[in-house]
């Protein structure tokens, strides 16, 4: 049975904080999901291996338990020293354990499939002497699938309705949730055997693109239109934000492809809806069409003055 280096899968080092694990997991997740890598047999085991890398490294009691194994494990794996893991068995995704078709309907499907051996050894179910040594109970599978939402959504906090286990779940995000965000629901995943504790479920968020705006972040960019007039002479220009529309003074002078800030008018921080990042306003000045003979004729008058001056 091969040794699974779980930082290493991860890509991060033993000392690493479980902040930075969980950021790792989640940049990997999304790289390697299933339903971004149709038919790829590759990515769909990168995929198992990150699942149950985070599935332990995210777990600070798991996390314990595995780095006291250490270059030690096959004493362990071999009958060692006494104790119990209690594990999980989170597969990445409801494929094939979920009854019920509504999850799959309305979030879009998961990726599949078990742990490693080395996995279940330590800290999977069943048997007399896995691991540590002695009976454990067996945790349910985890759960995965994908949830859809907008933009505005995302700004605002939304929430969605699932039947799940001969149960209706309802499914929140707070304000400002990110593309590519994992929620976890502790104990909504696959029901266990003998007594073990129920799985969780992941629901991986995906945050549809926005025609108004461009996301970074926090901040958000959006382009305005506004009239040579304004941006020769100065004046005021109305912006629409995610928050309703506002009032955008325009300096004189101001040149096509110049850059405004509104700040706070961007996305709420998450977990800190009273925070907001920026919203960069990108100003595309629109050059008058079907001129008149007399506005024609002043503009001609104004270029020789341009020039008159320029001597």
């Amino acid at each position: 049975m091969e040794y699974k280096d779980y930082y290493k899968i991860l890509g991060v080092d033993k000392k690493a904080s479980q902040a930075d694990i969980k950021k790792a997991y989640r940049a990997l997740a999304k790289k390697y999901h299933p339903d971004k890598n149709k038919d790829n047999l590759q990515a769909e085991e990168k995929f198992k291996d990150i699942s149950e890398a985070y599935e332990v490294l995210g777990d600070e009691a798991k996390r314990k338990q595995y780095d006291q194994l250490g270059a030690n494990w096959r004493q362990f794996q071999q009958g060692g020293p006494g104790g119990q893991y209690y594990g999980g068995q989170p597969g990445g995704g409801f494929r094939g354990s979920y009854q019920g078709g509504d999850f799959s309907d309305m979030f879009g499907g998961g990726g599949g499939g078990g742990f490693s051996d080395f996995f279940e050894q330590f800290f999977g179910g069943g048997g007399a002497r896995g691991g540590f040594g002695g009976q454990r109970a067996r945790k349910g599978q985890d759960l995965q699938a994908n949830m859809e939402i907008t933009l505005q959504e995302a700004y605002a906090g939304t929430s969605r309705l699932l039947n799940l286990n001969e149960q209706q779940l309802r499914i929140s995000t707070k304000p400002g949730v990110a593309d590519g965000q994992v929620l976890r629901i502790k104990g909504k995943g696959a029901p266990a055997s003998a007594g073990g504790e129920p799985g969780d479920l992941y629901i991986n968020v995906h945050v549809l693109p926005d025609q108004r705006y461009e996301r970074n972040g926090d901040d958000l960019t959006t382009t305005l239109p506004v009239d040579m007039y304004t941006a020769i002479l100065g004046g005021e220009a109305q912006v629409n934000t995610m928050s309703g529309a506002v009032k955008l003074k325009i300096p004189a002078g101001t040149q096509s492809g110049k850059t405004l800030r509104l700040r706070g008018k961007g996305m709420p921080r998450y977990g800190q809806a009273s925070q907001h990042g920026d919203l960069y306003v990108k100003i595309e000045i629109m050059l008058p069409t079907n001129l008149s003979a007399e506005e024609r004729d002043l503009l001609e008058r104004l270029r020789e003055l341009r020039k008159a001056r320029a001597v």
